[in-house]
């Protein structure tokens, strides 16, 4: 450090000095946008070498039903299988063709879209011209907010805001005309994920062009680059004979076809449906900078802004930690060698989860698609694939890591309060009609509560959806919630004087109370 002072000193003072400067240097080259690659064929066949038993083990160790794998490298598919079967009980093979559900991996796809229908300037547009029923609590928010701040996380809107909504049946634009009832983090200073600011995003994309988005993406990306396969629209998925079937884990360890997950409602989010072939055709245009066999699909200028890291979502932990970001619909990372590292996972609690994975200066990506409930495998087979491409082997085993943090994750909305157990000196409820009635909330909409069968029903939503009510003591009840967000048992509180009911599990923003209306 001495001598790097005494350098940076003597050359002040030789510039201070007498004596004639040289001439100007020459200006120096601009960094290049990656380093080096520093993997070469022997490396990525021998991660793809280890891909059959690599999966195959996965599936055995967690019972997920079925897998799709597709890997591109220096602009080549070299790989494309699948493995298990399409649904449970059945004998159906999946193969590279079989479409499943992408979940959030649908994000990256749709920043694809945006930046092929709008190129660079769209992406600072103003959202509120376009969609003047989606505004947010803010005016002045809603007024500058683009289709930049609502991709990248950065509205200021609440942690997957809407989502609720959705669960109970509303349909999209419902849910966009009420975000404004969320309360705001500071605007492009916060991060939270949220589903329906990036689907209202993507929607006034596809309003200033005069369609709607599901033919907005057939339109820029799916037909022109021949991804025949793939749709925004849950009614392509289900008519599909070839699809996956979503399951979920039962208590006993079994997998079981429970759930059709419609995700219309977010479908720029998380609507879209895709098979391995199809993917890797995505894959081999998002590595070759837009292009695909020499055709430009999507302006290469458009689409490295998506890459580029928008928001902070993860801060380093610690000194020697790593921040992680979030740029335009992907997951931004840079690894120990600064190379560029973009990834997204896609989970659906009803029955999917699915992982892309790229490493754009080394032309090389994975994509995995499942259809189980998140318990690691996606995330788990791309770990181990760059893994062993740069050391030889997976560095960890990762399915108990990447598993323990969707546990984590499913427990967090659940209730401390232990429903299923009232306490042994529980009081007594009122009289039914102390609770009967309608009741309404700006955001959720109408409620209502009334006997059926020897106790209490409460109905939520537009269709709406009944909900059986079980005593727990005093002026609270219980129900266990449905949905993609289900949290288990929920409290259900009436106030003292019957004008108001809580629902605990809507409440997380401070929206979850009912005003009983005059009978």
């Amino acid at each position: 450090m001495g001598t790097v002072r005494w350098l940076a000193t003597a050359g002040l003072v030789a510039l201070m000095g007498a004596a004639p400067s040289p001439s100007p240097s020459p200006t120096p080259e601009p960094p290049p946008a990656q380093p080096p690659p520093v993997l070469d064929r022997a490396d990525v066949d021998r991660a793809v070498g280890r891909l059959d038993a690599d999966v195959a083990a996965m599936m055995k160790r967690t019972g997920v039903p079925g897998v799709s794998v597709a890997v591109v490298y220096q602009g080549k598919v070299v790989h494309l299988e699948g493995y298990g079967v399409r649904e449970v009980g059945k004998s159906a093979r999946v193969d590279a063709d079989t479409v499943f559900q992408l979940a959030s991996v649908s994000k990256p796809i749709a920043s694809t879209i945006v930046s092929g229908a709008v190129g660079v300037e769209g992406w600072q547009k103003p959202v509120a011209p376009e969609l003047p029923e989606f505004r947010l609590k803010d005016p002045w928010v809603t007024s500058h907010m683009t289709v930049a701040d609502l991709f990248s996380h950065r509205s200021g809107l609440p942690d997957h805001a809407g989502d609720l909504l959705e669960d109970l049946g509303y349909d999209r634009d419902y849910i966009l005309a009420h975000l404004r009832y969320e309360p705001l983090a500071p605007f492009r200073a916060s991060y939270a994920y949220t589903n329906f600011g990036l689907t209202g995003a993507a929607e006034a994309v596809a309003v200033e062009k005069g369609v709607a988005w599901e033919k907005l993406a057939e339109d820029t990306l799916y037909g022109p680059a021949g991804m025949n396969d793939t749709s925004s629209a849950f009614r392509d998925f289900e008519e599909n004979p070839d699809r996956a079937v979503g399951h979920v884990k039962e208590p006993d360890g079994t997998w079981k076809a429970r759930y059709v997950r419609d995700p219309d409602a977010q479908s720029p989010a998380g609507g879209v449906s895709s098979s391995a072939r199809d993917m890797a055709v995505w894959l081999r245009l998002q590595l070759a900078n837009g292009t695909l066999d020499g055709r430009e699909i999507v302006d290469a200028e458009a689409l490295e802004l998506t890459h580029h890291p928008e928001s902070v979502a993860s801060p380093a932990r610690a000194p020697a930690g790593r921040t992680g970001f979030y740029g335009l619909g992907w997951n931004v990372s840079y690894d120990d060698e600064g190379r560029l590292r973009l990834s997204h996972t896609g989970a659906f609690a009803e029955g999917a989860h699915t992982n892309v994975t790229m490493l754009p200066g080394e032309e090389l990506g994975i994509v995995v698609l499942t259809n189980g409930a998140p318990v690691g495998v996606a995330d788990a087979v791309a770990l181990d694939f760059f893994d062993t491409a740069q050391e030889g082997k997976p560095s960890r085993d990762w399915m108990p890591l990447v598993n323990a943090l969707y546990e984590q994750e499913a427990e967090a909305g659940r209730s401390d309060t232990d429903y299923a157990h009232p306490p042994a000196d529980a009081s007594a409820a009122k009289s039914a009609d102390a609770y009967t009635g309608t009741y309404t909330n700006d955001y959720y909409g109408r409620m209502t509560v009334a006997e059926a069968d020897g106790g209490l029903v409460l109905r939520l939503g537009p269709e709406p959806q009944t909900y059986r009510l079980t005593h727990y003591s005093g002026d609270t009840f219980s129900f266990p919630t449905r949905g993609e967000n289900a949290v288990g048992l929920t409290g259900v509180t009436f106030s003292p004087d019957g004008r108001t009911v809580r629902v605990e599990y809507l409440d997380q923003e401070g929206l979850g109370t009912f005003t009983r209306t005059p009978s």
